[in-house]
């Protein structure tokens, strides 16, 4: 892998709440510098000049507790507004209280505001999760058509992405669906690990120290 590809397997984010338009713009144009494939922002950035990139946005962001209408409206309004794709939050509530029917009916509701070809992302807040939990996440997603199962929001206090729990997520979904790695991948390192756990995207916000250190 030369750092073109790496760079190609990068959503590079910016959801600090108090981040401003011309943050993200900013974020674009270091976006377009670096080759990244996509950047990642809140819904209410939108519509942006994303110059050429692919734009993903987040959805019930970070709890995940919201009503599942709200987040299907919310990722309809992202999509009308510009986003190429969207990363959900699960009701993390259903999933410890192991209400696998209704976390699968929350994914569905957004998954259905917004079909394919729009790439639709779950994030399962792996870090809290046990095992038994994060198999059963990546279940639900897999049988509400989602694209990805994804580690994190980066904003819950139990931690971020770990090549630990890449690998079971990947183990679990297999070739129906990708595992987008984020949370706290500060380094080189840390994204190697990911990816070779079986990571097919990198959600990232120290992207330039990233690629310079792979350079």
């Amino acid at each position: 892998m030369d750092v073109a590809e790496l760079a190609q397997m990068i959503d590079h984010t910016l959801l600090k709440p108090e981040a401003t338009a011309v943050d993200v713009a900013a974020l674009v144009d270091v976006g377009v510098e670096l080759g990244v494939y996509s950047v990642c922002v809140s819904p209410s950035m939108l519509p942006i000049d994303s110059k050429g990139l692919k734009v993903a946005a987040v959805c019930g962001f970070p709890s995940g507790a919201h009503k599942s209408r709200v987040k299907a409206e919310e990722a309809k309004a992202a999509v009308k507004n510009g986003a190429d794709e969207i990363d959900m939050v699960i009701n993390l509530g259903l999933a410890k209280a192991g209400m696998w029917k209704q976390v699968q009916a929350d994914i569905l509701a957004v998954r259905q505001a917004v079909p394919k070809p729009i790439v639709l992302k779950v994030i399962i807040e792996s870090a809290a999760l046990d095992d038994e939990e994060i198999v059963m996440a990546c279940h639900a997603a897999i049988e509400t058509g989602a694209d990805f199962v994804k580690t994190s929001t980066g904003f819950h206090p139990a931690g971020g992405a770990t090549p630990e729990a890449v690998a079971l997520m990947k183990d679990t979904v297999g070739e129906w669906l990708q595992v987008k790695a984020s949370g706290g991948i500060r380094t080189i390192d840390q994204a190697a690990e990911m990816i070779a756990a079986g990571a097919t995207r990198l959600g990232l916000s120290a992207t330039a120290a990233i690629l310079a250190d792979f350079r």
